[in-house]
């Protein structure tokens, strides 16, 4: 899939499918191992943690990055990281051999994610999103994350999350 999942596939009214349902699609066309897990609505990677009983270190925390090389080109990143680390912009700048680093606006990183914030999947669904995880997140066996939605997230076995999202595999984080 190279990084990029399949279409959505469109509901009975023509309309795309949910982004919720897509994953799960996705994911089970691909043969992941994951589970889902119910909770109340929360989108704060710490506090639902807790809820799911996991290491906050588990926990995928996504994070749309703008990145300018010059004054014309400007890309974009879905840099995702544990849910106890600090994004080190200046490492994705440099990565990206970009002049300037910052947090997308979250209208922008919204439309691009596809979700509202708290609810951004590991996964590039959008062409201009390039996917980057920190290698730390890739040492669980399990990654978590919440699943488009803030009261259901999924388990995912760490090795279907590599093999399906196929993200770029750099250390984006600082100590915090």
């Amino acid at each position: 899939m190279n990084g990029e999942l399949k279409d959505a596939a469109a509901s009975p009214d023509g309309r795309p499918a949910e982004l919720y349902e897509r994953l799960i699609a996705d994911l089970d066309a691909a043969g992941a191992r994951y589970r889902l897990i119910d909770h109340p609505a929360e989108g704060r990677t710490d506090l639902v943690s807790a809820m799911r009983g996991h290491d906050v270190a588990h926990a995928a925390k996504c994070l749309v990055v703008m990145v300018k090389a010059g004054k014309k080109r400007t890309r974009y990143v879905l840099a995702v990281v544990p849910g106890d680390a600090r994004l080190d912009l200046q490492a994705v700048k440099d990565l990206l051999d970009g002049t300037y680093a910052a947090f997308a606006g979250r209208e922008k990183a919204e439309e691009l994610a596809g979700s509202v914030s708290g609810t951004v999947l590991p996964f590039g669904y959008h062409p201009r999103l390039e996917v980057i995880a920190d290698p730390a997140l890739l040492r669980a066996p399990e990654l978590y994350f919440n699943a488009a939605r803030l009261d259901r997230s999924v388990a995912l076995h760490t090795d279907d999350y590599r093999r399906i999202a196929a993200p770029r595999v750099a250390p984006i984080t600082t100590a915090s």
